[in-house]
């Protein structure tokens, strides 16, 4: 994958911002940031996009900077130079996409229909903007395409919110949403960069949709993991179900080994959405991962543990 498609898919979601002044560009990138989104599609919908991607791109070189409603080759031309890492347009212009491709720049056009999409692959283009998604039928609609467009990728906007995210980074063939609500054109307007913020924060933390999802428990022997699924058991009422290297308790709330595992304890699976995003974002809170405990299934990563013990207890993430 293209180191810049990876970071939009690692991101997962990409803020759509119409800057109303230079001023405004590098305190918005920077609550976007400090709130775990370092992205930004700077639309060419007024007239200060080029200048402030010019001005994120010196000095916050680490936002991934994309220019949307590109409608030109000069605009392309412009956003390109300005920093711009890809480019989005709102509808399909072959002529366009064809120029930024020959520029050696990374293309988004966007697309609505199955011609527009085909007519994208044959330019050698296998991620499309689609867009305005929630009105040509949102994740449905492309489910229908996926099967005979079975290469495609998409990046959804219009429409997309805290409400349906997960709706649409749900589907593995959508690497990415982009959306305002994280940044609302009137909050923007007040500078109330906290505030952008506090719901960057809670986008990424709905997207990545943490929680516990069992304890493990270790154990020097079967014996003794019988015994100790038999008190949880008796405690909190639930069944016990002995599979072939451990017992569970309950909805498999709890996990008891038959024999030490990784953990002095025993372990703490964490259930998320998406493996690979979840060790991006935590990755930029401080938390460090163990890369090579890393399991993949069918060619995604299923699992991952962290690089250090929590009280004795390993932790892992876990796709559900």
């Amino acid at each position: 994958m293209n180191s810049i498609i990876e970071k939009v898919y690692q991101i997962g979601i990409v803020p759509v911002i119409a800057f109303n002044s230079v001023d405004e560009a590098l305190p918005l990138c920077k609550a976007l940031a400090d709130g775990g989104l370092p992205a930004a599609e700077v639309t060419f919908r007024t007239a200060c996009a080029e200048e402030c991607i010019r001005k994120i791109h010196a000095e916050m070189p680490e936002m991934l900077l994309g220019a949307g409603t590109v409608l030109t080759k000069d605009q392309a031309d412009r956003a390109m130079d300005a920093g711009a890492s890809f480019i989005v347009s709102p509808g399909f212009d072959p002529n366009i996409a064809k120029h930024v491709i020959d520029k050696g720049g990374l293309m988004m056009p966007g697309t609505a229909t199955a011609g527009e999409m085909s007519q994208a692959l044959n330019l050698g283009l296998d991620i499309v903007k689609f867009f305005p998604a929630e009105a040509n039928g949102g994740v449905a609609m492309l489910k229908n395409l996926a099967a005979p467009l079975n290469t495609m990728k998409w990046m959804c906007t219009g429409g997309v919110n805290a409400k349906n995210v997960n709706d649409y980074l749900g589907f593995d063939a959508i690497i990415a949403v982009g959306g305002t609500w994280m940044c609302k054109s009137d909050v923007i307007k007040a500078k109330e960069w906290d505030k952008i913020t506090a719901m960057s924060k809670e986008a990424v933390d709905v997207m990545l949709g943490l929680e516990l999802a069992h304890i493990g428990i270790n154990s020097e022997n079967e014996e003794e993991a019988l015994a100790t699924a038999n008190m949880l058991s008796a405690l909190l009422n639930k069944k016990v179900a002995v599979g072939n290297s451990s017992i569970f308790v309950g909805n498999k709330e709890f996990e008891i080994m038959k024999k030490k595992g990784r953990g002095k304890n025993g372990h703490i699976a964490v259930a998320c959405n998406n493996i690979d995003r979840a060790v991006y974002h935590l990755s930029r809170r401080g938390v460090k991962f163990d890369m090579d405990s890393m399991v993949v299934k069918n060619g995604k990563n299923i699992a991952c543990y962290l690089a250090d013990e929590v009280a004795g207890f390993a932790i892992h993430l876990v796709r559900r």
